[in-house]
């Protein structure tokens, strides 16, 4: 993105965040960064996630990262949860350049938690509880977001890597890799050694990932 890009962004983030309160928070990231781990390039009321400038993505940008940019689609009024449980009511807005391909995203997420429990207690006068897909969870760093990737690929498997042949390994793999879990730094090393296999096993079964 460009400084006058940015600059914009930033008192764009301040009106929102002003004219919203505290619980709202707003993320600018840059997608034209050659560091990836730090895409954040302004952040107003971070206290909501506990992020700051300087901090790396969360899934939705390592997905934008990974994907065809021309393709991706804003994202408007989403659950998350922050790591200590809080939910955010969310919107993603992928700002592009004249190709139509992204190279920013300006995020908003609001604090709701509040609301939801007051919410809950009044669906449980008013009828059954509704069940809901979790919401995914916003991370402080690249490396916490990469634990929380390879566990999401055991669930899937749904078995423990110990147990998984060769074909679990690679719907394991197929999954991180379409999550963007290899752009974060030194991930083939951990992933590796979390499923047992050699760096060599890792490009083979990426390879027979992506032809499927």
């Amino acid at each position: 993105m460009l400084a006058s890009e940015i600059k914009f962004c930033l008192r764009m983030a301040k009106a929102i965040a002003c004219q919203f309160g505290p619980n709202c928070e707003v993320v600018v990231h840059d997608l034209g960064t050659n560091e990836p781990e730090h895409s954040i390039v302004a952040i107003e009321n971070g206290h909501v996630s506990g992020r700051k400038v300087g901090d790396g993505p969360s899934r939705v940008v390592l997905e934008a990262l990974h994907s065809d940019t021309t393709k991706l689609q804003d994202r408007l009024a989403y659950l998350t949860k922050t790591e200590d449980g809080r939910i955010l009511k969310s919107s993603t807005i992928y700002m592009r350049d004249d190709d139509g391909k992204a190279i920013g995203i300006f995020s908003i997420n609001y604090d709701i938690s509040a609301m939801k429990a007051v919410e809950e207690m009044i669906q449980g006068f008013v009828g059954p509880a509704r069940p809901e897909k979790e919401a995914p969870e916003i991370t402080h760093s690249v490396g916490e977001l990469l634990d929380q990737l390879i566990e999401q690929s055991v669930r899937l498997v749904g078995k423990p890597a110990a147990l998984m042949n060769k074909e679990d390994k690679i719907r394991a793999i197929r999954f991180l890799n379409d999550s963007g879990a290899f752009l974060i730094t030194k991930s083939g090393a951990k992933v590796c050694s979390y499923f047992g296999i050699s760096k060599y096993t890792l490009y083979s079964y990426l390879d027979e990932a992506k032809s499927e």
